[in-house]
């Protein structure tokens, strides 16, 4: 399946994966589309589940579509260069 040939629903809860290092950036949350166009502008991978989401929103990543390479069945692979952010420290540490 191409990237142009999936329903907005489907691309919710797929595996985002970067192909520049393999990292596992987590699961699409949402979509961001244009209102417009219609078309999909980009993905958001809310941060994995725990006590630190309820304390700090805002934390979820977001992935241009423009980055996005392939959309697989289970996953989506896409090319990030950008380093990613250095995760803020909690609040006990």
């Amino acid at each position: 399946m191409g990237r142009d040939s999936c329903r907005v629903a489907g691309l919710q809860c797929k595996e985002v994966i970067n192909t520049c290092d393999g990292a596992r950036l987590g699961f699409v949350g949402d979509v961001e589309i244009d209102v417009e166009g219609g078309k999909v502008v980009a993905l958001v991978i809310p941060p994995p589940w725990s006590l630190r989401c309820l304390f700090r929103p805002g934390d979820e990543q977001v992935v241009l579509w423009e980055d996005v390479e392939r959309v697989g069945d289970d996953i989506i692979l896409v090319r990030r260069t950008k380093p990613r952010p250095k995760p803020r420290r909690n609040l006990f540490g």
